[in-house]
């Protein structure tokens, strides 16, 4: 996984590469003789500022696929100008001049795959991912590998997904035929998401707020309270994690993660975001309603009886009225996933999931 910092390096180049001031510090491309027909527009494209080509190559399974060549071409002219894609998958060509081009990919044991578009003076044209299937020779290796360790690789892409590129969003799937999980993968699953240093951030965030405002007073203040707070949040978290996210879903075979819809009218993907909150898909592929996130917002809340302070236990008509207040939630944080998150994210796994629609 690249860091944080070679993410933040690679969009300054980047932005730096398609910025119009710096393309007198790029290779200059050579001069393309054109059909005579085109003569006279090619003549007033190269007049205006050239632009970008970005986008990224996958394979039929979402997997990024390093090493690719790229090649782009203008009414079958090459452009001298090539890329190879890195080990995010991902390329870019700086300093096209404006009009169509055609792309050509290449890759060892891939069939090759194009794309064709349009580029505009000054624009960075980020294309679809290009998907590129198995070469017939390849085949059965690709048709060996098992529904656990198709799903193994998807976990891998979502165990990527990062708000702002810091707050994990692992249980979040773009791609809507993603494999079902194993019982151990979805135990894996909530374990990445409990040791992951954001949550101790979060965690310690909510314990210094209440703490600031005197919250569970039993705890008392100094050391010693913000230390109980800061286990009672974590408790909360590990609880509602692991039952909600691992258990219950194990026994109830069950799929706890969202499935962005990303397609279709706005009205119907606001009204899917809501539905997502009591209803989930089960190991079977079929929706179903969401016993695993219901059961597992009362049984956390039952189990938060037995540390926080006496006066503040939850009774049971309380506890039902806080998993009806985590209902509001989820759907709430669904609408976010549908609509926001995903631009957020600096993870490219929205796009991969296109492809294979």
């Amino acid at each position: 996984m690249p860091s944080q910092f070679n993410a933040v390096v690679a969009a300054i180049i980047f932005a730096l590469a398609c910025a119009p001031g710096t393309l007198a510090q790029l290779p200059q491309q050579s001069p393309v003789p054109e059909p005579a027909q085109t003569a006279v527009a090619d003549d007033e494209a190269d007049d205006q500022p050239s632009g970008c080509i970005s986008g990224e190559v996958v394979d039929q399974s979402g997997a990024v696929v390093a090493g690719a060549q790229v090649h782009v071409s203008r009414n079958g002219q090459s452009l001298n100008q090539d890329a190879t894609t890195g080990t995010d998958g991902q390329f870019f060509l700086a300093n096209i001049a404006p009009g169509t081009f055609d792309l050509t990919i290449t890759a060892a044991g891939f069939t090759s795959g194009s794309y064709s578009g349009m580029l505009h003076s000054k624009e960075i044209d980020a294309v679809p991912p290009i998907v590129l299937n198995v070469a017939s020779s390849t085949t059965e290796v690709s048709v060996a590998l098992t529904r656990q360790e198709i799903a193994a690789q998807q976990i891998k892409i979502e165990e990527q997904q990062r708000v702002l590129g810091v707050i994990p969003n692992f249980y979040v799937s773009y791609n809507p035929h993603a494999e079902p999980l194993t019982p151990k993968q979805k135990f894996q699953l909530a374990a990445r998401t409990v040791i992951d240093p954001f949550t101790f951030v979060i965690v310690a965030g909510a314990a210094g707020v209440e703490q600031w405002q005197n919250h569970f007073i039993g705890y008392g203040q100094g050391a010693q309270g913000y230390a109980k707070r800061f286990g009672a949040n974590y408790a909360d978290t590990v609880t509602s994690t692991f039952i909600g996210g691992a258990i219950l879903p194990s026994i109830l075979k069950q799929d706890p993660r969202y499935f962005y819809k990303g397609i279709g009218s706005m009205r119907s993907r606001f009204l899917y975001a809501i539905a997502m909150s009591v209803i989930c898909k089960g190991d079977n592929r079929r929706w179903q309603p969401n016993y695993s996130g219901i059961l597992g917002s009362l049984a956390a809340g039952g189990i938060s009886n037995l540390y926080y302070p006496a006066e503040d236990r939850n009774s049971a008509a309380l506890t039902f009225d806080n998993a009806g207040v985590s209902i509001i939630s989820s759907a709430v944080s669904n609408l976010f996933q549908e609509f926001l998150i995903p631009k957020l994210t600096p993870s490219k796994t929205l796009r991969r999931s296109q492809a294979q629609q």
